[in-house]
């Protein structure tokens, strides 16, 4: 059962949904109720919900569609959500998620991952640096090996780095399932912070092993393509909501896909890419509330068939 201060941070989220401006003051009280899981690492925590950044972030620092981008910057923070997520392999979203951070003045209030996707440690440490100068920060929350390129050169770098207090934690991404078995493997030969991989509605490998492993070891886990590319959206365009998405909180479509993979504990944040303001919020809302148990999670994966 939702309290009423639960409604009332719900129903604010929701008309910053239906049109931002006049409201958009009021996610500051939505980010009360954003639910939040530790790092293993450390304790620290992190909001379930972030953003990704890749393709919707590669854009000109000074073009028209940067306005935009600081709408979901601002929805984002004022929503309560912390972790973005980018690459130098992203384009120019490394470049452009500087930028929103600096004309937000934000850097303190988000957690900032990027990646290093380079062969051999001087490349490597060039690609690094090059990141810490487009993002315009001293340190940088998380640098993750990007799709296992290199993975132990890169990873003794990064232990490097955090030594020295450069970064504060490190990890390891892929985004297909074909590379899951690689991961694990990583996984129990490196020890790392974070891992990176897919898992959603219609990509369930994770759940076989790498998520248990993840949970039994104390790795974070961050979870990209968890609309598959926004394929799974495609195939529910123009059908109403199930009478029973309101039994999980849940008001659109895009929530439910959210809530599905946040409802397996071992996840820690899940990262839609985003350069629409409106669905920046519908995905906080994902973040709040009831989250299905196994029957329900088995409806919503009917429901995409």
């Amino acid at each position: 059962m939702q309290t009423r201060r639960q409604l009332l941070h719900r129903s604010a989220l929701l008309a910053t949904v239906a049109t931002l401006g006049p409201l958009l003051p009021l996610l500051g009280r939505a980010a009360e109720s954003l639910r939040v899981r530790p790092i293993p690492a450390s304790g620290e925590l992190l909001p379930v919900i972030g953003l990704g950044t890749s393709r919707t972030h590669d854009i000109r620092v000074d073009g028209p569609d940067m306005q935009a981008l600081l709408d979901v910057l601002r929805v984002f923070v004022e929503g309560g959500a912390k972790v973005i997520d980018t690459a130098p392999s992203y384009g120019n979203a490394d470049r452009v998620v500087g930028e929103l951070i600096q004309r937000r003045d934000v850097r303190g209030q988000v957690f900032l991952a990027t990646k290093v996707s380079a062969t051999g440690r001087e490349r490597g440490l060039a690609q690094i640096e090059k990141s810490f100068e487009t993002l315009q920060t001293d340190m940088i929350d998380l640098i993750q090996v990007h799709n296992l390129q290199d993975t132990r050169t890169q990873l003794g770098l990064l232990r490097e780095l955090k030594e020295q207090g450069r970064i504060r934690y490190i990890g390891v991404t892929h985004y297909v399932e074909s590379a899951h078995d690689r991961l694990l493997e990583v996984l129990k030969q490196e020890p790392v912070d974070f891992v990176q991989f897919n898992y959603s509605v219609s990509e369930r490998n994770a759940e076989k092993r790498l998520l248990p492993y993840c949970a039994d070891n104390g790795i974070a886990t961050l979870i990209n393509r968890p609309f598959t590319r926004g394929n799974l959206l495609s195939r529910v365009k123009g059908k109403p909501l199930p009478i029973w998405a309101s039994d999980v909180d849940a008001t659109s479509w895009a929530q439910l896909l959210l809530k599905f993979i946040l409802a397996e504990p071992a996840v820690t944040t899940v990262i839609p890419a985003t350069s629409n303001p409106r669905y920046m919020a519908d995905n906080i809302l994902a973040g709040q509330d009831r989250l299905p148990d196994a029957r329900q999670r088995e409806m919503i994966v009917e429901a995409f068939q």
